[in-house]
């Protein structure tokens, strides 16, 4: 307003409220988030399942989301196998106050679809995945600031998950085959409390809870 005043009346006195101009700060914060994040599922750590999964930031509260669990531990001398491997993919979408100025966080919603195969065998009978099994569900969860970048992240997925599996004992060092069964399940397909790594320029926790 003041540069337009000038324009049409250079000599015109303005005012100093006026000669101020304005700086919008309605993306300031936006400008600040991270958008990626790197995370592991603790649950899944603590089970000798290794995961490792990536969140990225689309804007207005939404993500994209996907996580891989890669076991392919086995000790032949015990008939030992603790095998699996697969993962999610799925799209989230925070709400709330604090996913405005800090990405990846607050309560959030989504969808996913899943993929597993696996073999578990302790000594004794064994369950061997025949086929990938496949699946999908709805998860809600919170993730909170835990630290500057990072962040926990729990949450609960509830949907269906499909399978085909053998099982089998060891015997004289061969893998005898019982049966082959399926199973289709509907209830909880996936439990999460993850580590989260915020990468990028997101403000810091003091900031945030300002």
């Amino acid at each position: 307003m003041a540069a337009l005043l000038l324009a049409f009346f250079p000599g015109v006195n303005i005012p100093e409220a006026l000669a101020q101009t304005p700086v919008s700060t309605e993306n300031e914060g936006a400008t600040k988030l991270a958008r990626v994040a790197v995370k592991t599922n603790l649950l899944y750590d603590a089970a000798a399942l290794p995961s490792v999964g990536v969140e990225l930031r689309l804007g207005a509260g939404w993500t994209l989301m996907a996580d891989w669990t890669y076991a392919w531990w086995r000790v032949d001398k015990w008939n030992f196998s603790h095998q699996a491997y697969g993962g999610y993919a799925g799209v989230r979408k925070y709400f709330g106050k604090q996913t405005r100025t800090r990405a990846f966080t607050g309560h959030h919603i989504g969808a996913y679809a899943s993929a597993l195969t696996y073999d578990f065998e302790y000594g004794k009978r064994g369950y061997q995945a025949a086929r990938w099994g496949f699946g999908g569900g709805l998860e809600y969860g919170y993730s909170f600031p835990i630290g500057k970048c990072l962040n926990l992240d729990i949450s609960l997925g509830v949907g269906y998950q499909d399978g085909e599996y053998k099982t089998y004992n060891p015997q004289d060092g061969h893998f005898v085959w019982q049966g082959t069964y399926i199973r289709q399940w509907v209830g909880p397909t996936k439990a999460e409390v993850s580590l989260v790594w915020l990468l990028g320029g997101q403000k810091n926790n003091k900031e945030h809870r300002k």
